[in-house]
Parts: structure tokens; C-alpha cells; sequence
């Protein structure tokens, strides 16, 4: 991974996030900062679901409390790398992401030109 100064705002949030085989399971929602009254804050975890969504103003607490789901805080420890993507250093399941997916695809695969 790439060291040194991001910018969070359009560098991370709202980025797409591939596991370590390229599947698509989440986007990051939000970010778990350390150190904020400090001079050199840290980024210790990514946070994604419904219910991060709470912070995004009122539009963001109105589509958490209809959107259905969990919390998921995947450790910063497990972005390999940041680029228009964020990429993860484990599989989805083992992170707990994209059991959203998982439960759609038997209905998805029955749509035409679905596969």
C-alpha cells in the first residue's frame, strides 16, 4: 500500500471496496479515526452498512432507518491498497461483507441475461 497523506474525503469514503479476489462487497461508508486532538490522526478502521449511514446528514438518517443491515468495521490493518477502489487483504465472508449479495444472488440468478 501507498504511504504517506490521503485525502479521506475523496480518496476513501464512498469508494468501492474489493476483497482479496476482486469481489465487490460494501462501499465505505465511513472511517473510525484515532488521535483527532493530536497532531497526526490515524485511520484505525473502515466502517460500512445502514447504520453508518446516520452521519450522512438527513437524507443519510432517513435511508438508515429504512435501509435494512449491520454495522461492519473492517480494520485499516486489512486495505492492501487504495486506489479507485479499496482492496482488502482477506475474502468477503471472512470480513463478514457482502452477505447483502449473498442473499440476492439465488433471486438475481434467475433474471434473463443474469449470468
Amino acid at each position: 500500500m501507498t504511504t504517506g497523506s490521503i485525502d479521506l474525503a475523496l480518496g476513501v469514503l464512498d469508494h468501492q471496496l474489493l476483497d482479496v479476489e476482486g469481489r465487490r462487497c460494501g462501499k465505505v461508508d465511513d472511517l473510525e479515526l484515532e488521535g483527532l486532538g493530536e497532531q497526526s490522526p490515524q485511520v484505525v478502521a473502515i466502517v460500512t452498512g445502514p447504520p453508518a449511514w446516520r452521519g450522512r446528514g438527513f437524507v443519510g438518517r432517513m435511508a438508515s432507518a429504512l435501509a435494512r443491515g449491520r454495522t461492519v468495521r473492517v480494520p485499516w490493518s486489512e486495505v492492501s491498497d487504495v486506489a479507485s477502489a479499496v482492496h482488502l487483504r482477506s475474502r468477503a465472508a471472512a470480513l463478514r461483507l457482502g452477505r447483502g449479495d449473498d442473499r440476492a444472488r439465488p433471486f438475481v440468478r434467475r433474471l434473463p441475461r443474469s449470468e
